[in-house]
């Protein structure tokens, strides 16, 4: 039995999705947002009580932890908002994972580099230099150290084109270009953005072969964000001329971002021969079954 830990997220939704399409048994849990699956249960995760009880009871072997306080400026100037999401209910999890002997798998992120050089390789120097990339590179110790058969799965830019969050950049683009209101977008930031189904089929892999450690996963290309926008709009023929092109430096932002930055998929290629998805053909997937 697996726990999908945020299963109202954009990873936990799409993972959940899949777990049904597979027949896979699991439990999903949410705080305020329930989606419409009949195996979602409300938990409080700074409860460890509950949660012990909600793991033994369940029967759960497996736990995937999806529940994340965003890369938000309110964030870097609320340090003890995002250490309790970041750190303590990580903390409390993961010990009671050692404890119960169940796997547990944890989603970061590419945040835990400065943004130098990438893209990263998974044995590259560790450098955040926002307060989300600290706590998250701090969640990923206390996860590793405590027990090596857990597993740390890094992501970025995350995407999906879902109604249960908005907290998507897809999301935001779309929305954004369809009212006919001209945005912003970054043109020194670089990743390789991940689409939500693309990483939860690497999770339910990662389970399936029993993989520890640390291993990285996005699309295969290594483009700006502006890129992926003007890509965005030229996919769902929307007018890509309301998308201007921005500085980092231009925003003000008080956390600061990684500007080249993105993940190296190449380790985990090599382990499991496969070929991460293009951004257009994750997009054309999308633009299937949304419209």
């Amino acid at each position: 039995m697996f726990l999908v830990c945020g299963a109202s997220g954009l990873v936990g939704f799409q993972l959940c999705n899949l777990f049904d399409k597979l027949n896979i048994d699991y439990y999903g849990t949410y705080n305020s947002r329930k989606i419409d699956k009949t195996n979602m249960i409300k938990v409080n995760f700074f409860n460890p009580e509950e949660i012990e009880e909600l793991l033994t009871s369940k029967k759960i072997k497996c736990c995937i932890f999806s529940i994340v306080e965003r890369v938000t400026d309110t964030c870097e100037n609320d340090w003890n908002a995002i250490k309790n999401t970041n750190i303590n209910m990580v903390n409390t999890v993961s010990y009671l994972c050692n404890k119960l002997d169940i796997k547990f798998i944890h989603i970061s992120t590419d945040y835990v580099f400065d943004g130098k050089s990438g893209p990263y390789n998974e044995d590259d120097p560790l450098n955040p230099i926002s307060i989300y990339g600290k706590t998250k590179l701090a969640s990923e110790h206390i996860l590793l150290e405590e027990d090596t058969k857990h597993l740390v799965i890094r992501g970025n830019v995350l995407y999906d084109y879902s109604p249960h969050t908005s907290a998507s950049f897809l999301n935001w683009v779309v929305s954004s270009l369809k009212g006919n209101q001209e945005i912003k977008v970054v043109e020194d930031q670089f990743n390789n953005p991940t689409w939500t189904r693309s990483m939860s089929d690497i999770i339910e892999l990662s389970i399936e072969n029993d993989l520890e450690g640390i291993i990285h996963w996005g699309d295969s290309e290594h483009i700006s964000r502006f890129e992926f926008a003007k890509l965005i709009a030229k996919k769902f023929s929307l007018n890509d001329s309301l998308i201007k092109p921005v500085l980092t430096s231009e925003l003000n932002q008080p956390a600061r971002r990684p500007l080249q930055s993105g993940l190296s998929t190449e380790k985990l290629v090599n382990m499991l021969d496969i070929i991460p998805p293009s951004i257009e053909d994750c997009l054309d997937e999308i633009i299937k079954t949304a419209l």
